[in-house]
């Protein structure tokens, strides 16, 4: 019964959030450009399925800072806190008790390679959220890694249906190398705004630029307006 309550209740928050931010979601980039640049046949979006100077590949290439941390699943946690009414740290049974979403979509790395068609099974960010009830004040996350990397993400494209925690590639769980136990992705952006080996989401009342966007890198990141590197 208490299981039961607790989805409920996210299912009611995960409406009232996709009403807050479903007018903006329509208006970002990678939905709504007119002009997207790229080749290949519409992904769901509309966007092409190549972004310009991407290539396709079948491979998954491993992109890390040179520290792949490896976090047993009776030690590991999530945080989720910051502008938000109900803070929480969920150990990893906690985790698998939420609802899970499984989808395919795109990879696309700024670095120029995509993966079409990933299989993925994980936890909806919009779920996370729905779990916390972010305040109204609440515009951006900061995602923190176990590797001590960071990355940030305004609400419009975080909540997006298909932004997900991922746990499970091609059934199978997400190896180490590509961030397991637990990454974030993010389809319509490019992947560098999904923290691998994710520990914490903090909810933000504004933006704050942090690793690869200190470093010369896009805030915004959007794929098809070839958007890499910050003007």
């Amino acid at each position: 019964m208490e299981n039961e309550d607790k989805l409920n209740r996210i299912v009611e928050s995960r409406m009232k959030l996709k009403a807050r931010f479903e007018e903006k979601m329509k208006l970002t980039p990678s939905v709504a450009d007119d002009a997207p640049k790229g080749s290949g046949k519409l992904n769901r979006h509309g966007m092409p399925s190549i972004p310009i100077g991407q290539t396709a590949t079948i491979k998954w290439p491993v992109l890390d800072l040179g520290y792949q941390p490896n976090i047993p699943l009776d030690r590991w946690r999530l945080t989720i806190d910051g502008a938000v009414d109900n803070p929480v740290r969920l150990s990893w049974k906690e985790l698998m008790e939420l609802p899970q979403t499984k989808d395919t979509s795109d990879f696309h790395c700024v670095t120029t390679w995509s993966k079409l068609d990933m299989h993925w099974k994980g936890i909806s960010l919009l779920d996370i959220a729905a779990l916390v009830h972010p305040k109204d004040t609440a515009t951006h996350i900061m995602c923190y890694g176990y590797d001590t990397y960071t990355t940030n993400i305004s609400l419009e494209e975080a909540l997006k249906p298909d932004v997900l925690l991922v746990h499970t590639f091609e059934g199978q769980p997400l190896p180490i190398e590509h961030g397991g136990p637990l990454r974030m992705i993010t389809p319509q952006l490019y992947a560098w705004k999904g923290s691998k080996w994710i520990k914490r989401i903090e909810f933000l009342t504004e933006d704050k630029p942090v690793f690869w966007e200190d470093r010369g890198y896009s805030n915004t990141a959007y794929p098809w307006r070839n958007d890499r590197y910050s003007e």
